[in-house]
């Protein structure tokens, strides 16, 4: 059925209860899971910032991005799972559409990713980049919700 499953992480508890339920998935299926860590830059305003601290920035962000991952990939090979780990920026396409293209370069073919679940006005004013995943990936997708409190 599946081989390769995709799975954006980022630290959240979100993208860990997607990436919990992608290794229990890659278990039952024996598949192999491609962890995916973007850099994201969009929500700073690093154009007025010095040269020096956007640096200092990147250097920090893809630090975490790699602890994230390799920790990650620790975790699923533990349980004897498969794993490859992808550290991208996100560049000007955004996080979506990173995703999707990461998808469709490493041939994974089902994306897990964790999502808030979020409706009415907060889905409106925040966007989703999993739902924008969800309407535009050419692979079926996995949408793991955080269990309501």
């Amino acid at each position: 059925m599946y081989q390769s499953l995709l799975v954006p992480i980022d630290g959240s508890a979100t993208a860990e209860r997607g990436f919990q339920e992608a290794m229990a998935l890659a278990e039952r299926l024996q598949a192999r899971l491609c962890l995916l860590h973007l850099i994201d830059e969009s929500p700073f305003d690093m154009e007025r910032a010095p040269a020096n601290a956007y640096q200092q920035a990147r250097l920090h962000w893809q630090r975490l991005g790699e602890a994230l991952l390799t920790e990650a990939q620790q975790r699923a090979k533990a349980r004897g799972l498969d794993c490859n780990i992808l550290l991208r920026e996100a560049g000007q396409q955004g996080v979506a559409e990173a995703i999707i293209d990461t998808a469709k370069q490493c041939g994974c073919d089902m994306i897990v990713m964790g999502t808030h679940g979020r409706r009415g006005l907060s889905r409106l004013t925040l966007g989703s980049d999993a739902e924008l995943v969800l309407r535009s990936s050419p692979v079926p997708v996995m949408m793991v919700r955080q269990p309501e409190p």
